[in-house]
């Protein structure tokens, strides 16, 4: 018999009854009935109920096993009475009879429960992630992960795609988010940088004449975290292909997407090819480049209309270049006052709204259900206005209005800061009317995002999301046209307003790069010395080429159905980017310092000297 098993805690049923067995495993929960004593016995697979009764050998030593700690017991399979029968488990009709026992390894007492999935304070949770892992909801969850890489790869190379490791140690980059730097010991003075994506390394693949390249790649970006973005590290479906247009990569994922969707999730998933929407119309209709389409609500610009009303509040801001966004909720109008009260406070405390969101609702309609009178905060703006107040409502999409209609506007001169009122206004109205299709992963492409945008704080042009896309137009739209009307041949693709990846047809031609840098602000110097491996291999010939990377933390979390994407990693990080477990980041030694040629500034050394004091007193 085998030292330490012949079957897992899942694999036994009635077809075993009378056979000896032997199970390892971690005690999970105990039931003392006094002459009776039943153990439930746990293992990666599954759980299998243990029973001792008055008289076995082996009953003291089981009744004083504490909770974790790791047996091996040896039995025979018995099976349970009617009555008894669990059939919540696949080995709940039968149990093992104890005739044989040895304690592995004892467990000290538990910093927190793991035989129930009862909310644990994050520290703890963290700093014990190996305990908390135990639990049956976490487990599955990294099961399903480890389940849907596995497809996510498979998928991958049943259509042709080669897997490639890239490097680690890089160069920095002086896009995007912040490096993460590694000193070098032989080049003083010299760092690598962590990579935030694989970009390059993929675009030299293709360059070197590889046709499909997929990686499950690890990215590392010194960014905070939030509930979708976990700090420091993720891992991303990296993905790039030679010859091939927009509609090739669309082609290549919407299958891979929707078939692992379809394989691990319970939600009805958008059929291929997924629907599209151009950035321009996302941020009209939704305020964000990330729309969550489960809510039907699309917002639309009012800004002419009240431009013709004596609102002087809105009227200014529209003469001001600003915009006047309305957000119609069908079913607000049945709401109570205290409702759109409660709502406006919300707005102003969430959103730093100046002024609850002002709203108008149907009070009085004629025999034609036109509407003759409103009630609301704007209403006596708009009275005797008819031609406006029925644009109004027809802009809502509607159909004919009603008693349960409202719109509600948002106002102001900065269109980057108005949208982030919109955008959680519209979500949240949504969410408290019920109007969120349930059941559902709706995808979405997002494409044509505009090449480069104005930065208002280093008052200078810059790249919208990342150097290396081709501009719509190529080399005749950065001659000819205003900079930020060039759209680029970039998309994301979302999924219940959870962005999973950003992407792009490559820029493969020298020229047009250093002509987009350019505008930019970068002479050719800059990309030569930041970007010369790429550059350099540009002009030995590339290919067009395309791609994009799905974030995988982030499918895992949508298909678990988990709100936070901590739940889908083995060991994450704190909101603070620190790992309580292996307490990192910590100090270095005095000698790796010098080996490593860095001297610590009068800041840091003191905020070392205070953390070292405070451990010494808690000590």
């Amino acid at each position: 018999m085998h030292a330490y098993r012949t079957h897992t805690c899942s694999a036994l049923n009635k077809s075993h009854v009378g056979q000896t067995v032997k199970l390892s495993g971690w005690v999970h929960r105990r039931r003392d009935h006094g002459d009776l004593l039943f153990v439930d016995l746990r293992d990666h697979y599954g759980v299998t109920q243990l029973v001792a009764a008055k008289g076995n050998a082996y009953l003291d030593a089981l009744s004083h096993a504490s909770s974790e700690s790791v047996v091996t017991i040896t039995g025979k399979v018995v099976a349970r009475t009617p009555e008894t029968i669990n059939k919540d488990l696949p080995t709940g009709e039968i149990e093992v009879s104890v005739e044989g026992y040895h304690l592995e390894s004892a467990a000290d007492p538990l910093p927190l429960q793991v035989n129930s999935d009862r909310e644990q304070p994050e520290e703890t949770r963290l700093k014990y992630r190996f305990l908390d892992l135990r639990r049956d909801k976490l487990h599955a969850n990294i099961m399903l992960r480890s389940k849907v890489i596995a497809s996510l790869r498979r998928r991958m190379i049943e259509q042709g795609f080669n897997e490639f490791q890239t490097p680690i140690l890089t160069a920095s980059s002086p896009e995007g988010a912040r490096d993460y730097l590694v000193p070098s010991r032989i080049h003083p003075g010299k760092f690598y940088a962590l990579p935030q994506a694989p970009q390059q390394f993929k675009q030299l693949l293709m360059v070197s004449g590889f046709d499909k390249y997929f990686q499950i790649a690890p990215c590392f970006r010194d960014e905070d975290g939030r509930a979708d973005r976990s700090p420091g590290e993720f891992y991303q479906l990296d993905i790039e292909m030679s010859f091939v247009t927009q509609e090739d990569v669309f082609s290549a994922i919407e299958p891979v997407l929707e078939g692992v969707f379809k394989e691990f999730g319970t939600k009805q998933v958008t059929p291929a090819p997924f629907p599209r929407i151009t950035y321009k119309e996302a941020m009209l209709k939704y305020g964000s480049d990330k729309p969550d389409t489960r809510n039907p609500i699309e917002c639309f610009d009012a800004s002419d209309i009240f431009d013709k009303t004596d609102f002087a509040v809105f009227k200014d801001i529209v003469q001001k270049q600003g915009k006047i966004r309305a957000i119609p909720a069908r079913g607000a109008g049945k709401m109570p006052r205290s409702w759109f009260d409660k709502l406006g406070e919300w707005a102003k405390s969430e959103l730093n709204m100046p002024a609850p969101p002002a709203y108008i609702l149907p009070k009085q309609f004629r025999d034609d259900k036109m509407i003759i009178a409103l009630k609301g905060p704007l209403a006596k703006f708009l009275d005797g206005k008819i031609d406006l107040i029925k644009e109004l409502f027809h802009r809502t999409g509607f159909g004919d209005p009603t008693l349960d209609d409202a719109i509600f506007f948002v106002a102001g001169t900065d269109e980057i800061a108005l949208n982030k009122q919109v955008a959680p206004l519209r979500n949240r109205i949504g969410q408290e009317l019920g109007l969120y299709e349930e059941g559902v992963f709706k995808f979405l492409w997002v494409v044509d995002f505009p090449y480069f945008e104005y930065d208002e704080e280093e008052k200078k042009i810059i790249f919208s999301h990342n150097p290396f896309s081709m501009p719509q137009g190529g080399m005749d739209a950065l001659l000819s046209k205003n900079p930020l009307d060039i759209l680029a041949y970039q998309y994301d693709i979302v999924c219940n307003g959870v962005e999973l990846s950003s992407g792009a047809i490559r820029n493969h031609k020298p020229e047009i790069m250093y002509k987009a840098f350019e505008i930019a602000g970068y002479g050719p110097e800059v990309v030569d010395r930041k970007f010369g491996g790429m550059i350099s291999a540009f002009k030995f010939g590339a290919p067009p080429h395309g791609g994009l990377a799905p974030g995988v933390d982030r499918m895992v979390m949508l298909l678990a159905d988990e709100p936070n994407i901590r739940e889908v990693i083995c060991f994450p990080m704190n909101q603070k980017a620190e790992d309580l477990l292996m307490q990192a980041p910590s100090p270095a030694e005095e000698k790796q310092l010098r080996e490593l040629h860095l001297q610590l500034s009068p800041k840091a050394k003191q905020i070392l000297a205070e953390e070292k004091e405070k451990g010494e007193q808690a000590a």
